[in-house]
């Protein structure tokens, strides 16, 4: 399993199956914001739902496509990060990440996302990573634009959220342009 200790306040961990019930609590209190960004809250309704996603992020780490780690702020769970997909073949990786809304602010994704960056240059070997940002989420932007990433293109009608279809940025990152 994946645990890698970001500083004295955050860590990035596996998701295991008595997480469930914590993951959820943590997706249910914050559902209105992150329905805003995210696709999936309709079909997360359940702490079985959340515990069906922890197994499937088990088997994406088993398989080496991918990892999904739960972010603990101060010993409690604040939200997730993690490779959606890792292409081993051409060594690239495309992250994704969210952190409950009260919790914005704290530099907490930003440490996040530059631990989880430098282990898949440094650790996985990787030598790209693609984040894709909605065009309109500016928070999220503002992550890999901290981080030094490159405004790579705008893809269009990438994603379909709930009613309608969002475009998105996506932010390139070179290992060999990388400072950890």
């Amino acid at each position: 399993m994946f645990g890698l200790k970001v500083d004295d306040e955050i860590t990035l961990r596996s998701l295991e199956p008595p997480h469930a019930d914590a993951l959820f609590a943590l997706i249910d209190a914050n559902r209105q914001y992150l329905r805003r960004r995210l696709p999936w809250l309709d079909t997360n309704v359940s702490v079985s739902d959340s515990r069906r996603f922890i197994q499937t992020t088990q088997k994406q780490f088993a398989d080496t496509a991918g990892f999904v780690a739960g972010i603990w702020y101060r010993g409690e769970i604040t939200g997730v990060i993690g490779h959606n997909r890792i292409d081993w073949e051409n060594q690239i990786s495309w992250p994704g990440y969210w952190l409950a809304e009260g919790l914005q602010g704290n530099g907490i994704m930003t440490k996040s996302c530059r631990a989880l960056i430098n282990h898949a240059f440094t650790e996985l070997k990787l030598n790209r990573i693609d984040i894709h940002c909605a065009v309109d989420n500016k928070k999220s932007q503002a992550i890999p634009q901290r981080l030094g990433f490159q405004k790579a293109c705008t893809l269009h009608q990438a994603e379909w959220l709930y009613d309608k279809y969002v475009d998105h940025i996506i932010y390139r990152m070179l290992k060999s342009e990388w400072q950890s």
